[in-house]
């Protein structure tokens, strides 16, 4: 039976949760204060510790060194307040193998125990140690293909969509602007999904010669056409008993959307140049960038294959609506670029973390990963400095800010309004000027009461 030791100064819940672990096969102690749990420590060797980050007369940080420094080999989750994200992160730092952010479900942190157990038990034998993110998806083996869950609003709510989707068979459509990470959502929803087992499929298609679209989605047989010089299975085939991620849809022409959409609605797919059809059992996933409601209106897209394809929508946030997780973001892609580029780089300068708090982000979560990478490139220190930015994120953007009290929602009223103008308020063009779906804008505006 695994042993856990809670530490919590709220007695009633440290009690409380007790019960709740004792109920599931854990074998449980209780410190109501940092000196009593370091006694304990001592005298126990513990599987797993469940500290809070804010005690009486002790600092959280501190005591989670003492922890380790006892035995290196425990496993401590960390129990954090909603707005203290940046000493959860410097808490995994510290080896911390996550953060639980209250008020939490006891589904939530049953299954955060699990996982940590778990990966005590990979750790002694030999297996690589995990990453220290938060993450909704698990399967992957690569941590790239895994979701950051935030503690922001926008976060969360993503997070419950994926968990509510996911083991359904349901059409997804996602949709955000770009660099918000539809594809590794699609991910997500592929590896909480019963389908996890099976291949999933992504495919460009902006990428794809609409002449050659048919082949690339159904195959072909052997001189079926020029170029046909053996037989090819297509996406529909290679996905089968899978997930088949379509990003950028409405780049499709409309033939291939017809097309699409029979392969959709019968379940079977005919190879070019072959008479046979074949049956396939995919999931399908799609994404864009663009406002499909309004390309049905123009005629640019199939309104029945919208439908088809639309049977549960997820809208992106973009990196401003999930704003508390930029230090999370941040650390992932510093994490990620470090083993990249074989570096070691600890964490950013302070100068750099307020650089990164007043950046609009115009690029999201892409811009934010590439603009890091860069600069741990150019690191040959511990931390990031400022002068390893690119100029556009430490000039625009923080040069034309005098005020101390930067808001960055007066800053984002401001953009809209100015495309607004320049669009003659048509709402369409305003959002291609924004680089957000026409959708989003809606919303924006309503969020911020504006006047038009």
């Amino acid at each position: 039976m695994p042993t856990l030791l809670i530490i919590e100064d709220d007695a009633a819940f440290c009690q409380m949760l007790q019960k709740f672990l004792i109920r599931n096969d854990y074998d449980v102690d209780v410190s109501f204060t940092a000196q009593d749990a370091k006694i304990k420590i001592k005298e126990t060797t513990y599987n797993l510790v469940l500290t809070d980050l804010r005690l009486p007369n002790y600092d959280g940080l501190q005591l989670l060194s003492d922890i380790k420094e006892v035995n290196p080999k425990t496993q401590v989750i960390v129990m954090t307040g909603y707005a203290e994200v940046g000493s959860a992160v410097e808490a995994m730092k510290k080896g911390a193998y996550d953060y639980i952010s209250k008020p939490f479900t006891p589904e939530e942190i049953l299954m955060q125990i699990k996982s940590a157990l778990s990966q005590e038990v990979k750790q002694q034998t030999n297996n690589p140690p995990k990453e220290n993110s938060k993450v909704v998806s698990t399967d992957g083996e690569s941590p790239e293909n895994k979701v950051v869950a935030g503690i922001s609003d926008a976060s969360k709510k993503l997070t419950e969509y994926i968990k509510l989707v996911a083991p359904t068979d349901m059409s997804v459509l996602i949709t955000g602007e770009s660099g918000t990470g539809k594809e590794v959502t699609a991910r997500a929803i592929h590896d909480n999904s019963k389908r996890k087992d099976h291949s999933f499929v992504a495919v460009d298609c902006g990428a794809i010669p609409k002449e050659i679209a048919t082949s690339e989605f159904f195959g072909h047989i052997k001189g079926s056409f020029t170029g046909a010089v053996e037989d090819k299975i297509g996406h529909f085939e290679a996905a089968n008993g899978g997930t088949l991620f379509l990003d950028e849809i409405g780049n499709l022409s409309y033939e291939n959307q017809i097309q699409l959409l029979r392969a959709l609605q019968e379940r079977k797919i005919k190879r070019v140049g072959s008479t046979k059809e074949v049956d396939v059992d995919v999931r399908i996933v799609t994404a864009t960038n663009e406002d499909l409601t309004e390309a049905v209106e123009k005629g640019n897209f199939r309104e029945d294959l919208f439908h088809r394809i639309n049977e549960f929508s997820v809208e992106m946030p973009s990196l401003e609506e999930r704003f508390e997780d930029l230090p999370l973001f941040a650390d992932f892609f510093l994490r990620k670029a470090n083993r990249s580029l074989g570096k070691n780089v600890e964490g950013f300068s302070e100068d750099v973390e307020n650089i990164f708090k007043q950046y609009h982000w115009p690029g999201n979560l892409r811009e934010l990963q590439n603009v890091i990478k860069r600069a741990v490139l150019l690191t040959s220190g511990d931390y990031v400095e400022k002068e390893a930015l690119p100029r556009e994120v430490h000039k625009s953007k923080v040069g034309s800010v005098n005020s101390d009290n930067f808001s960055k929602a007066d800053y984002e009223k401001e953009q809209i309004v100015r495309a607004l103008k320049q669009s003659n308020f048509n709402k369409s063009k305003a959002a291609k000027l924004l680089q957000i779906t026409r959708k989003t804008l809606y919303n924006k505006i309503n969020h911020y009461n504006l006047d038009l």
